[in-house]
C-alpha cells in the first residue's frame, strides 16, 4: 500500500489506503488516545499491510500513534484541514465586516438624535460616526489582507506550484517552505492590526499552520527529485508548461495519455512520468472522509455500532463497484490491484448468488 489515510469518528478508528479508497481498518471502540491506535497499526501490520507514508487530520493520538512505531516522519499533515479552518476564519471577519457596515445606518440615526438634543436609544448606543466609519476601514483592511494571504496559503499548497517567470519551471519543497514562512509573518501582521474581537480567529489560522508547518509539504518533498531531473532533461521552461496543462486536465482531457500525446514527442514520457506522479501525490484525508460519509448514517440510526456491522460495511465498501465519475466500473479492490475481476461482496460472505 502507498499511501494511507488514518482518522477516528466517534471512536471508529479507520485506515483506508487513500489511492484507491479500500478500507483495511475500521474498528470499535478506538479510544482518542496513542495506545488504542497503536494497537491499530500493529493490528494492520499483523496483516501483512504495509504502507510508504501516512496522512492525518493531525490528531495528538494518531501522531503518538506512528512516533510508537517509528513512523512519523513519514506523515503527511492534511491540507485540506487548515484551508478549511482559514475559509471559516475568513466567513467570519467578512461576517463581522457586514455586520458593522450594516450597523453605520443606526448609529448615524443615533447621531442625529444628540444632535436634536433628543436621547440614544438602547442600552449601549452608539453614536461615533467616525469611530464606526474608522472600525469598517479597518476590518475592510484585515479582510482584504486575509482574502489575499489565504489565497497564497492554498496556492502554496498545490500539488504543483508554478513559478512566476516560465523560464524559472516550478516551485521546489524549498522554496514553498520558505513562502509559507513568509506568509506567515504576514498573517502575524494582519492579525497585530485587526480589531480585538476579531485577533484571536487569526491566530487560530497561523498557529495551526506553524504546527503543521514541519509535515505540511511532506509530499513536495517527494515529487523534487522527479521534477529536477525532468529539468535537466527538458529544461525549466518545458516542466513548466507540463506542469501548466496538469491541473487544467479537466479542460484540455482527464485521461493522462491523451494530454501527452498533445506535448512534443521528445517530451512525451517525462510528461507522462510527471503527470503520473502528480495525480498520485496525496495531500489529504479525502478518502477517510468518504468513509466516514458513509458510516455517519448509521451511527445516526444506532448511535453506535458494533465491529460486526462496521465490518460488514467494510466489505460492502471494498467490493462496490462504482457506477459512475473517476472510477467508473471499477471496485476499491480493484483499483488497488488485489482483486483482478469483479466479485459480488454477497457471495464473498458466502451467500449464494441470485436466481436467473
Amino acid at each position: 500500500m502507498s499511501n494511507t489515510a488514518a482518522n477516528g469518528e466517534r471512536g471508529i478508528g479507520v485506515l483506508v489506503d487513500a489511492h484507491s479508497s479500500v478500507v483495511w481498518a475500521s474498528m470499535p471502540p478506538v479510544t482518542v488516545d496513542g495506545e488504542s491506535w497503536t494497537i491499530l497499526l500493529w493490528y494492520l501490520q499483523e496483516q501483512g499491510i504495509e504502507w510508504e507514508s501516512t496522512v492525518s487530520d493531525g490528531g495528538r493520538a494518531i501522531q503518538e500513534a506512528l512516533t510508537t512505531l517509528k513512523a512519523s516522519a513519514t506523515h503527511q499533515r492534511d491540507v485540506w484541514h487548515l484551508l478549511h479552518l482559514a475559509s471559516q476564519v475568513q466567513g467570519r471577519v467578512d461576517r463581522s465586516l457586514d455586520k458593522l457596515q450594516e450597523q453605520l445606518a443606526t448609529v448615524v440615526r443615533q447621531a442625529e438624535r444628540l444632535a436634536t438634543g433628543q436621547k440614544a436609544r438602547g442600552a449601549h448606543p452608539v453614536t461615533n460616526v467616525q469611530a464606526q466609519t474608522e472600525l469598517i476601514t479597518q476590518t475592510g483592511r484585515v479582510a482584504e489582507g486575509l482574502r489575499y494571504l489565504f489565497g497564497e496559503l492554498r496556492r502554496l499548497c498545490e500539488v504543483v506550484v508554478l513559478t512566476d517567470k516560465q523560464t524559472q519551471g516550478i516551485m521546489t519543497s524549498q522554496t514553498r517552505h520558505e513562502e509559507l514562512q513568509t506568509l506567515l509573518e504576514l498573517v502575524d501582521e494582519v492579525e497585530y492590526q485587526a480589531p480585538a474581537a476579531l485577533q484571536r480567529e487569526i491566530h487560530t489560522v497561523s498557529k495551526q499552520v506553524r504546527i503543521a508547518l514541519p509535515h505540511l509539504l511532506l509530499f513536495t518533498r517527494a515529487l523534487d527529485a522527479l521534477q529536477e531531473q525532468a529539468v535537466a532533461q527538458l529544461g525549466a521552461s518545458a516542466v513548466h508548461l507540463i506542469a501548466w496543462a496538469g491541473p487544467r486536465r479537466q479542460i484540455l482531457g482527464a485521461d493522462i495519455e491523451k494530454l501527452v500525446k498533445g506535448f512534443h514527442p521528445a517530451w512525451q514520457e517525462i510528461a507522462f512520468t510527471l503527470l503520473h506522479a502528480w495525480s498520485q501525490a496525496v495531500r489529504a484525508s479525502s478518502a477517510v472522509e468518504n468513509w466516514h460519509s458513509i458510516v455517519r448514517p448509521h451511527l445516526a440510526v444506532h448511535r453506535t455500532l458494533s465491529a460486526g456491522l462496521l465490518a460488514l460495511l467494510a466489505v460492502r465498501h471494498n467490493y462496490r463497484v462504482a457506477p459512475r465519475g473517476l472510477h467508473r466500473g471499477a471496485s476499491p479492490l480493484q483499483r488497488s490491484g488485489v482483486l483482478p475481476q469483479e466479485t459480488d461482496w454477497l457471495l464473498v460472505l458466502g451467500y449464494a448468488p441470485l436466481a436467473a
